[in-house]
């Protein structure tokens, strides 16, 4: 039974032949990320007006005096659910016409514990990776640290990611 999930897993990731599994084999000119930097502005102006990046706000959240962000991460949730449901039911495809393909996932231990490290890093902080950015461009400076500490983390993972199990 394991080693028939082992050959399906490894099948997966030859069809796949990528990291990323929607990534695109198209190539666009510079400007057509111009998109996605006008959708970042407005996550994070949206962001700033809901209270989401502050600091106060997370730590209330953390202290369970306060239903506001468990409101936005549940309705967070539940669109996420939606949308994945009618992507699946519908085949809906990409912009560019490209199949949108959500790779099977299993559970794994690691995520209870990457899940811990998060949820303490992101309760000491005041910050998880969204609203990193939102928080430095409200003049949050400070946020700074936990940005290059972010990225530092990733870099630690893509360095070990071979020897880790997935």
């Amino acid at each position: 039974m394991i080693k028939e999930k082992e050959k399906e897993k490894e099948q997966n990731i030859d069809q796949q032949d990528t990291v990323c599994v929607n990534e695109s084999i198209l190539t666009r000119p510079w400007y057509h990320n111009l998109k996605y930097l006008a959708a970042g502005i407005i996550f994070g102006i949206i962001f700033v007006k809901a209270e989401v990046i502050s600091w106060f706000r997370i730590q209330e959240m953390f202290r369970l005096q306060s239903f506001h962000m468990y409101g936005i991460i549940g309705s967070a949730v539940l669109v996420g659910v939606i949308s994945v449901t009618l992507i699946k039911k519908f085949n809906i495809k990409t912009i560019y016409g490209e199949p949108i393909r959500i790779a099977p996932k299993e559970f794994n231990k690691g995520q209870i514990y990457g899940g811990l490290i998060f949820g303490f890093g992101w309760a000491i902080t005041g910050a998880c990776p969204g609203p990193l950015f939102a928080q430095i461009g409200t003049g949050a400076l400070a946020v700074s640290v936990t940005l290059l500490s972010a990225i530092a983390g990733t870099w630690v993972y893509g360095y070990f990611r071979d020897k880790l199990p997935h």
